[in-house]
């Protein structure tokens, strides 16, 4: 699905502008710690006019036919562009911890590293990431590597979400 360059759009985030609005769809995850499951997915990247992308992220659990089962995942927070298509990601999820991460924004896709991993005690062990984002024919693909519980860096989550048509009072 085509789209148009928000309007006012700070010139910074120029880059970033194919992520701005909503996406929503599915995902799959898999962890030597956990069983496989699959998930529900919706994602929001806003802005305000100001150089940063304001981040949101809710997932649920389904069953094999795609219905929820309960919530899941809440994450959130900023991306914000700096040159040469350096790209830095701080993050806050519900479970108590909190990221920073350092990548780049390279046409139509992100990579990202985490660089600090904060956690309260009673969050699990997450000690590093990585991100792939990408728009592929038009859908936002995604992945998420993990090292957490012990684990060396692996493949955890990954999904694919399309964009959602704005409602007629967003346009």
């Amino acid at each position: 699905m085509p789209f148009d360059i928000p309007a006012g759009l700070h010139p910074d985030l120029a880059p970033l502008a194919w992520l701005v609005g909503q996406w929503e769809g599915s995902g799959h995850g898999d962890y030597p710690t956990i069983d496989k499951f699959s998930f529900g997915h919706e994602v929001a990247f806003a802005h305000d006019g100001r150089p940063f992308l304001h981040y949101f992220s809710r997932t649920w659990l389904v069953d094999g036919e795609g219905e929820p089962i309960r919530p899941a995942a809440l994450e959130t927070g900023f991306l914000r562009p700096r040159p040469d298509g350096e790209l830095e990601l701080v993050l806050a999820h519900h479970t108590g911890f909190a990221e920073v991460w350092y990548g780049r924004v390279d046409g139509a896709k992100i990579e990202l590293a985490t660089d600090v991993v904060a956690r309260t005690s009673s969050a699990k062990d997450v000690s590093a990431g990585q991100r792939l984002y990408g728009l592929v024919e038009g859908d936002l693909l995604w992945t998420y590597d993990m090292a957490a519980e012990g684990q060396p860096l692996q493949s955890h989550l990954w999904g694919r979400l399309l964009r959602r048509p704005l409602a007629p009072e967003e346009t």
